[in-house]
């Protein structure tokens, strides 16, 4: 079989996915302090690596094929992807993994500065199997969310076309879970260094999000004109929520900010994943202004109530999530002059059916979460040591600093035989480290 343009944009929109994890990264990266900046950046590299062989192995067959009570499909049934081989149906399901990776990613930003490192990599690929994938096969894959499926007789058709539920919802509200089983950072709301301390990182992150998101949202498209209405959509909602948060930002606190400006487009983003080829441009603009808002005045409430998602992934990618999802009931466009959201006098059916999806999604993410991030945490412990926290996780966890400003001391030539580093790599200079670090 020749390779077709529809195979070449897909491997390319999977490309594009999988760059977005890195960019997500640099995004968390520059959020955080400088001592933790490593430790964010790996947990997202951690991520691609470890689901990049569940997938292979176990967690493409559970996203499809023969399902299990509508709940998840049959993990032996593509164990490997052997069956797959010398078929194009592999290009799919790489393309697929991509979305599991940055999904369980993007959870990473609700535990920063104060995660033991070896408990991540245990909670990934336990709740991409316990989570993502039943998730993922309930909606898109045959279960009981997908045409045909026992939830879908009762609800109605969910529209969800690139993740609003399966990959916002769900790690937003993972996010929220893992926060709380964690807790609160040392200072949380009261340290003035728990701020960013890299911008430009953080707005790079952003680009390369947006980047990606065009492949994140087109990739599964089938017709240019499809194409075409999506490709718009994911510039526009997240323009239009930039500009809306930066407008709120300078209302509220007098500045808009670079960080505001990367968190708008982040929350657009967001907001279009489920509509994106379901909505007409017009309608998009006005998703991207109230998603821009909304979640600007989101990532605050965190303060009121205790909460701890220190990179605000539950104010962004749960709250746009919910906004993406559920204005579908409102705004999507009729097919062939069926159905429709109730501007366009579909009724309240389409709405019921985002409703249900969202609650399925809340309920399984929750759940499944808390059993995993107890269970992890009361065995060898998600949190680091206030010393180590204190120190900073780069160096608790992986001996390394983001940076070496002024690291090297006077007289120290490293391409001299017998020159003594005095920061050097032994033990005793990761302790001096650790208790000279300056950074905030």
């Amino acid at each position: 079989m020749e390779i077709s343009a529809q195979h070449v944009w897909l491997m390319m929109s999977a490309a594009m996915v999988l760059l977005m994890t890195p960019g997500l990264g640099l995004f968390y990266g520059g959020m955080t302090r400088a001592k933790a900046a490593l430790n964010m950046i790996m947990m997202s590299f951690i991520s691609a690596g470890i689901v990049g062989v569940v997938w292979v192995l176990w967690g493409y067959s559970m996203t499809t094929g023969d399902g299990v009570l509508g709940l998840f499909g049959n993990p032996f049934t593509s164990f490997g992807l052997q069956n797959l081989m010398g078929s194009p149906d592999l290009i799919k399901a790489g393309f697929s993994s991509t979305f599991a990776i940055i999904t369980v990613a993007l959870i990473s930003g609700a535990i920063a500065d104060r995660a033991k490192f070896g408990a991540w990599a245990l909670f990934v690929p336990l709740w991409i199997t316990v989570v993502y994938c039943p998730l993922a096969y309930m909606i898109w894959g045959g279960g009981l969310l997908s045409p045909g499926g026992a939830l879908t007789a009762i609800f109605g058709q969910v529209i969800d076309f690139a993740g609003g539920a399966v990959v916002e919802i769900s790690s937003g509200t993972a996010a929220l879970v893992l926060a709380l089983i964690v807790g609160q950072r040392h200072g949380f709301a009261k340290d003035p260094n728990h701020r960013p301390h890299n911008v430009p990182f953080i707005m790079l992150g952003a680009a390369i999000l947006w980047f990606g998101w065009f492949g994140f949202n087109g990739g599964a498209a089938t017709t240019a004109e499809q194409a075409g209405l999506i490709w718009v959509n994911t510039l526009v909602t997240p323009a239009a929520a930039m500009l809306s948060w930066l407008v709120t930002e300078k209302i509220r606190h007098g500045h808009p900010t670079s960080l505001g400006a990367a968190s708008g487009v982040v929350a657009g983003l967001v907001a279009i994943t489920p509509s994106c080829a379901n909505i007409s441009p017009v309608a998009a603009i006005g998703l991207g202004l109230v998603a821009g808002a909304a979640c600007a005045i989101f990532v605050n409430l965190k303060y009121r109530f205790g909460l701890d998602d220190s990179l605000d992934v539950v104010g962004v990618h749960l709250g746009a999530g919910l906004i993406g999802t559920l204005a579908l009931g409102f705004i999507a466009l009729p097919v062939d002059g069926q159905g429709g959201g109730l501007f366009y006098g579909g009724g309240v059916q389409q709405l019921i059916a985002q409703t249900a999806a969202v609650v399925v999604t809340m309920l399984l993410s929750g759940l499944g979460t808390l059993v995993i991030g107890r269970a992890i945490n009361k065995t060898i412990g998600f949190r680091v040591s206030h010393e180590a926290e204190t120190a900073g996780v780069d160096l608790s966890e992986h001996a390394e600093s983001a940076y070496a400003f002024g690291e090297l001391g006077a007289g120290f030539n490293p391409l001299r035989p017998g020159s003594t580093d005095p920061h050097g790599t032994d033990g005793h200079a990761v302790e001096r480290r650790a208790k000279e670090d300056s950074f905030a």
